[in-house]
């Protein structure tokens, strides 16, 4: 059986969350800034790829993920309060990064890091929510192909250097772009909304 082809996909859509029956927007990409990917690396979801690596430049989708296809139930387990200490930097509270609402980086005891959210910032700690922020709820993407080749040997490497280096994507929420800036600009893979 032949191996699957690294796709190289480009792709302009909107995307909603579903709950009982209202679509609410909840990212936008744009034809001129597309989310850019290739396929196989998990850097996006993997029902969201298998819904559109087979269709051509220019054709248009509209499809429903299911909360399992997506990011799953949300887990009440995946809050947790904080000691303030974890977030000292020279000797003082980091409030200027760790503010409620704020989408932050943490590392687990395995050095392996993951997003969370602050949900609170008290005098006996913060309480943040390791949850997707899309946990619990249907996605429909709507939107374009703008771009469906094999992916290059130089673009495949590329992608292994930006996977070792963190989630390899363009995301400016996930490479130091503007985190007050989540709700209406993402890049599907998962990483980068807050």
């Amino acid at each position: 059986m032949d191996k699957p082809q690294n796709r190289y996909l480009a792709v302009a859509y909107k995307l909603y969350s579903v709950a009982d029956g209202m679509k609410s927007l909840e990212e936008m990409t744009h034809e001129n800034h597309p989310f850019q990917f290739i396929s196989g690396f998990g850097v996006s979801l993997d029902a969201f790829e298998q819904n559109i690596v087979a269709l051509q430049k220019g054709a248009k989708f509209d499809f429903t993920l299911s909360k399992e296809e997506a990011f799953g139930e949300y887990d009440p387990e995946g809050v947790h309060k904080l000691q303030r200490e974890v977030f000292v930097v020279n000797d003082r509270f980091d409030g200027e990064h760790i503010y409620e609402g704020a989408i932050i980086t943490l590392t687990d005891e395995d050095d392996r890091r993951f997003m969370a959210r602050v949900i609170e910032v008290a005098d006996d700690g913060v309480t943040v929510d390791t949850n997707h922020p899309l946990a619990g709820k249907e996605l429909n993407f709507i939107g374009e192909i703008i771009e469906n080749r094999e992916a290059t040997n130089e673009e495949i490497q590329m992608m292994l250097n930006k996977l070792s280096e963190g989630c390899g994507c363009d995301c400016e929420d996930c490479h130091g772009g503007d985190s007050n800036n989540h709700d209406h600009h993402g890049c599907g893979c998962g990483h980068c909304h807050g």
